[in-house]
């Protein structure tokens, strides 16, 4: 049976429409506000950073035709994006499709929009007030007082919710985070206690985001949009550590209607110590999935001359979804991976 159904498409057309609006109008917000919008390559050597984030391999023919060259489909630009802030950029963005192999959800799919902006000279405080008013921004462009979510909406003009991380833990959880940063067994129990499932070969980072998924994301962004900041430094591999206490990380999370939008930190721009987190997150991939990604050369060279910076992503399939009170992120997108 051919995945192809007219009927289905057109129930889907006037999200389409509203998407292509939207698109619109955050160009027309970057604009304003003097970015400049840049594109950067798909295929990278190293994907991401991340252990747990996994990326689709492709081969690169290179000059010599005896040789294959493994790349990875970009699961986010932020490398590149770095290496033009080096070079001199202050204020860019980039819209543009980003991949990530993983199972899809209502809020999940290995293909997606990602926006990404990046500001020299600044840190996460600043991109806190660029999604104030980005999110306003377009609200008002497309005339809606609030973005909906599965009957939970959040208004983005009031005055918005932002609480840390640790407190999150203490308000929704009953967990005093601060007191078993590191700590596995004390968070397993901490876990079990309040019924989060927990098994043996889980550690502290699973802990954290089962915690994160049951207790604490579903209370988020519900009336007015959340920042939700100042992570564990464990959870933050390209975050600048706190100058008060370089247990946590400048990094935050925009959540509106109990979905995460976008993750944002203050930038780190040691390249030894941003080596040193890399060849840790490549062992800990390696112990749990068996592989790992190349280093990318490039990006710690252009790091001894990156600026301080604060840099962002914005999923706008999400963005998209909870302004335009649709069911899932497949609603809003021109097509699936589902008929695969």
């Amino acid at each position: 049976m051919s995945w192809w159904q007219p009927e289905k498409f057109s129930n889907k057309r006037i999200f389409l429409e509203k998407r292509a609006v939207i698109m619109r109008e955050i160009r027309s917000f970057f604009e304003k506000h003097n970015f400049t919008e840049v594109t950067t390559p798909s295929l990278q050597i190293c994907p991401v950073m991340d252990a747990h984030i996994h990326a689709f391999k492709t081969e690169l023919q290179g000059v010599d035709l005896n040789k294959l060259q493994d790349m990875y489909l970009h699961t986010s630009p932020e490398f590149d994006m770095k290496k033009l802030l080096s070079a001199g950029m202050e204020r860019i963005y980039q819209i543009c499709q980003v991949y990530r192999n993983a199972e899809g959800s209502d809020i999940h799919s290995p293909e997606f929009t990602l926006l990404e902006w990046y500001r020299s000279g600044s840190d996460y405080n600043d991109l806190i007030r660029d999604c104030k008013g980005l999110l306003r921004y377009i609200a008002k462009a497309i005339g809606i007082k609030t973005y909906m979510y599965n009957g939970v909406v959040s208004n983005p003009f009031l005055s918005w919710d932002s609480i840390s991380v640790c407190e999150a833990f203490e308000k929704y959880a009953d967990i005093d985070l601060e007191n078993i940063l590191g700590c596995r067994d004390g968070f397993a129990k901490c876990a079990q206690d309040i019924g989060v499932r927990v098994i043996s070969t889980d550690s502290w980072e699973d802990i954290f985001h089962a915690v994160m998924a049951e207790k604490i994301e579903p209370n988020l962004g519900q009336r007015v949009p959340a920042i939700l900041y100042d992570y564990p430094i464990s959870m933050a591999s390209l975050s600048r550590k706190k100058p008060e206490d370089p247990r946590f990380a400048e990094r935050f999370e925009l959540y509106v209607c109990g979905v995460e939008i976008a993750n944002a930190f203050s930038e780190l721009t040691d390249a030894k110590e941003q080596r040193m987190r890399f060849e840790k997150e490549m062992e800990q991939k390696s112990n749990v999935y068996g592989n790992i990604y190349p280093p990318d050369e490039e990006f710690f060279l252009a790091l001894e001359f990156m600026p301080q910076s604060a840099g962002i992503a914005l999923g706008i399939d999400r963005l998209i979804m909870i302004a335009t009170n649709a069911k899932n992120i497949e609603q809003v997108q021109w097509a699936t991976l589902q008929y695969l």
